[in-house]
This record gives C-alpha cells, sequence and structure tokens, in this order.
C-alpha cells in the first residue's frame, strides 16, 4: 500500500470493524489512487477520497414475516446509499444468507465506480436482506418482500434511490416488491426500480445485459489485442442470470464456452454448452447443472472440484466474490489462460490478480467487466421517465456502445497514469475522477 494511502486504509479499519470484503473492496481501489493524489494535491486537501469510503447512509432494519405454517420468522433488511454525486442512487438488492452489513458496504463501494464508468447519472448504492428465497413458495416470498418494502420504501424515489435485482431478486421479488410501493404510496412510479416485467415498465435486454455486457468488453478487450473471440475456449463459473446469457453472447461472438457451474459442481461439454438445454435447466426446472449433464451425451458432471481446472483461453467468473483463488488463477494461467472478465462483482481474490499480473494475464475488473447490468437498468430509467420502449436491436446497440466506451476510458486512462494495459487501475481511477469531480462541485457535504 502506497504511503499516500496508507493512512486513508488504516482509518477505514479502524471505523469499519470486521468488514472484510469492504476493506478488500476499499484497498484495491486505494492502491489505484496514489498516483491520482500526487498529481491532484486537491484531492488530499479536501479528503476527497475520504468522504467517497464514507457512505453518506446507512439503513438497517427489522424485517418480520410469516411462512406457510404460520410460523413467525425476522430477518434483517438493508440499504447502504454510498455516493449520489452523479445521480439518485442506483444498486441492487440481494436476498442471500450471506448478506450482512460488510458485504452491502462492498457492494455498494463498487457500484459509486462502476456507475459512474458507464457515463450515466446515477449514483450508487446496494442493499438486500439475509434472507433465503430457494425452497420458499411464491406466498412466502410475497410476504417477505411485502415487508421488506413496508420499510424500504421511505428511502426510495426515481429521484432518490432506485433499486434493482441481484443475487436472490429477480422478476418474481421485483414485482412483488413495486407492487408493495405502489400500494403504500398510490403512485405509479416506474422509475423507481428498475428490473421490471415487460408488460409493465421493464426493458429489453435488462435481463441479458450483465452477461452481454461482460462478453462485449471481453471482445473489446481482444480487439485491442488484435485478436477475437473466434475459435477460442472460453470457461464462465455460475449458471445464473450473467452466466447463461454470458454463454449466449461468447457464442454469438465466434468462443465456445466448454465449461459452467454451480455450488455443486461444473459440466464440461467440449462441444460447447448448449443454451437450450442450459436455459430449460436453470430457468425453467431451477434444477442441479448436474442435470445437464444428464440430457447432453457429450458433456460430463464433475462433483465439487473448480471450474477453473477446464483448460482455456479466456475465463469469465459470474458467481459470487472471491470464488476465483491465488491456486487456481496459477492453474488457469499454467492451462494457457490469457484472459479473465470478471462477469460478477470481485470474483478474483487480490492474490489472484496479482498472479494474472505476473503471469501476463489480461484482467479486466468488475466495476468495468461487470457494469452492463446497471448500464441497462439507467436506460430502462431513461424509458420510464419518457413513456417510452426501445426495440431489443436499439437497446442491445447501446449496451454494446458503452461496453466499448467503459473499455476505452480505462485503457486510455491507464495510459495516461502511467500503466499501460492495467485496466484494474484505469477502472479505478477513471470512476474515481468522475465522482471526485462532482463531489467537489457540489461543495462540502
Amino acid at each position: 500500500m502506497p504511503a499516500t494511502v496508507q493512512g486513508i486504509y488504516d482509518e477505514v479499519l479502524r471505523r469499519n470493524r470486521g468488514e472484510t470484503e469492504f476493506h478488500q473492496a476499499v484497498r484495491e481501489v486505494l492502491q489505484s489512487l496514489a498516483v491520482v493524489l500526487d498529481r491532484h494535491s486537491e484531492y488530499a486537501e479536501m479528503k476527497t477520497v475520504q468522504r467517497i469510503c464514507e457512505p453518506e447512509r446507512q439503513i438497517i432494519f427489522r424485517v418480520p414475516w410469516q411462512d406457510d405454517r404460520g410460523e413467525v420468522h425476522i430477518n434483517r433488511g438493508f440499504r447502504v446509499e454510498f455516493n449520489s454525486a452523479l445521480g439518485p442512487y442506483k444498486g441492487g438488492l440481494r436476498f442471500h444468507p450471506s448478506v450482512d452489513l460488510g458485504i452491502v458496504k462492498f457492494l455498494g463501494f463498487e457500484q459509486v465506480f462502476k456507475n459512474a464508468l458507464t457515463g450515466m447519472p446515477i449514483g450508487g448504492g446496494k442493499g438486500g436482506s439475509d434472507f433465503d428465497p430457494k425452497g420458499r413458495s411464491d406466498a412466502e416470498v410475497m410476504r417477505f418482500c411485502q415487508s421488506f418494502m413496508t420499510e424500504l420504501y421511505r428511502h426510495l424515489g426515481e429521484y432518490t434511490d432506485v433499486p434493482a435485482g441481484d443475487i436472490g431478486v429477480g422478476a418474481r421479488e421485483i414485482g412483488f416488491l413495486f407492487g408493495q410501493y405502489k400500494r403504500i404510496t398510490n403512485r405509479y412510479e416506474s422509475g423507481v426500480i428498475t428490473g421490471k416485467g415487460l408488460g409493465w415498465g421493464g426493458a429489453l435486454v435488462r435481463t441479458e445485459a450483465t452477461g452481454y455486457g461482460a462478453a462485449f468488453f471481453a471482445a473489446a478487450m481482444m480487439e485491442a489485442a488484435g485478436e477475437s473471440f473466434d475459435g477460442k475456449r472460453v470457461t464462465v463459473s455460475g449458471s445464473g442470470n450473467v452466466a447463461v446469457y454470458g454463454v449466449e453472447k461468447v457464442h454469438q461472438l465466434g468462443g465456445t464456452v466448454v465449461a459452467c457451474s454451480d455450488s455443486s459442481g461444473y459440466v464440461v461439454d467440449e462441444k460447447g454448452i448448449d443454451l437450450d438445454v442450459l436455459k430449460q435447466v436453470k430457468e425453467v426446472e431451477r434444477a442441479r447443472i448436474a442435470e445437464y449433464a444428464e440430457r447432453v451425451p457429450s458433456a460430463h458432471f464433475v462433483e465439487g472440484g473448480s471450474v477453473w481446472d477446464v483448460p482455456c483461453e479466456v475465463a469469465i467468473p459470474s458467481a459470487t466474490q472471491n470464488e476465483l483463488d491465488g491456486d487456481a488463477a496459477i492453474v488457469l494461467a499454467r492451462n494457457g489462460c490469457r484472459y479473465v472478465v470478471e462477469g460478477a462483482n470481485m470474483p478474483a481474490t487480490p492474490e489472484a490478480v496479482q498472479t494474472f499480473r505476473d503471469a501476463g494475464v489480461a484482467f479486466a475488473p468488475g466495476k468495468a467487466a461487470n457494469a452492463g447490468g446497471v448500464a441497462t437498468s439507467a436506460l430502462e430509467m431513461q424509458q420510464n421517465a419518457s413513456r417510452d420502449r426501445w426495440t431489443f436491436e436499439h437497446s442491445e446497440a447501446r449496451l454494446e456502445e458503452i461496453m466499448r466506451d467503459i473499455h476505452t476510458r480505462c485503457h486510455e486512462t491507464a495510459d495516461e497514469y502511467g500503466s499501460p494495459g492495467d485496466l484494474v487501475l484505469g477502472a479505478n481511477v477513471a470512476g474515481f475522477l468522475e465522482v471526485a469531480e462532482a463531489v467537489h462541485a457540489h461543495g462540502l457535504i
């Protein structure tokens, strides 16, 4: 850690004890910002970095609900409104047993820079609950969502805070949340939440956006090196929304995804993952990935283990934070992987990122490569505000344009600040500068 930012990091540790993922996210950004503070003394004098590291508002609340047997449950809800310098807070809601304040703050902090990189007028925030929708009936999920929104609604608004989905929060949950917001406020405020159904204010390409966006970013990386997806073996971790549509777009761009995974293990299909079967198993039946191998003769299932053991030229980690560690990175590099593109939020550990740097593997951080989802959410807000709906082709073209612009900004900023090819530094510095200029313009607030 450079001395110019070590004191800032020490203060973050002191004020946010035990929040490991948040510490990790802050550390990664601070390591890139020493060069910025050397050039811009005003950011040090006005403690701009410290202000951006401290959320504007942290909301924690009780969520009581009743299951189908009449048993009462108490969960905890969170919304961290991190930074509104560029626009209303924007970021997803995650429903998963692992959710706590540290997880939400890490996600919200990343969201600030990710949203800035899109060039859209949106600030950063994140929220969620330790509620697990897995195995719950629709009626139980509805009751939980209604209780959750009964508290959260007072903090939301299309000009204040606009949540979306994340892990455990899909179209079903968004529908229940929006319905309760509408019921309480007596307003059909479409722009208050994104990821909505197409029949009631949703936008085309929103479902596909994060996976498509990661593939578009990877394509831009390769083009900068004079290459393309054509003929390349690709592995994708996960088999949720991001992974499924990442597989779809990689295939459309000429690559072959040979492996994907879930928490039970991974499948390998040397002919290329059959997207129709994958969607049927994971989106329709909500079954385990092993079901894919049982239906596709060319595939086999490996229980447990690591999907990163499968040789590939491009790896797209798309499951969850810290899923790709230093040992897995060594295996990937040894097996000939040349591009790693984060489709999830911070899926590679710091040790893995360093391994990729040392091995000369091109690496794209999630705050850049994973920005397609929130970029398309902002496009959904645009359409809601104008009472309009764009075609799939127009929306996808806008998404691709945004992702390529993000790559260009990261690439050029890395060059400008003396680290050619370092997209981590490029993303952190470009995102920080966008937010910092707005923070200064608004005065000391």
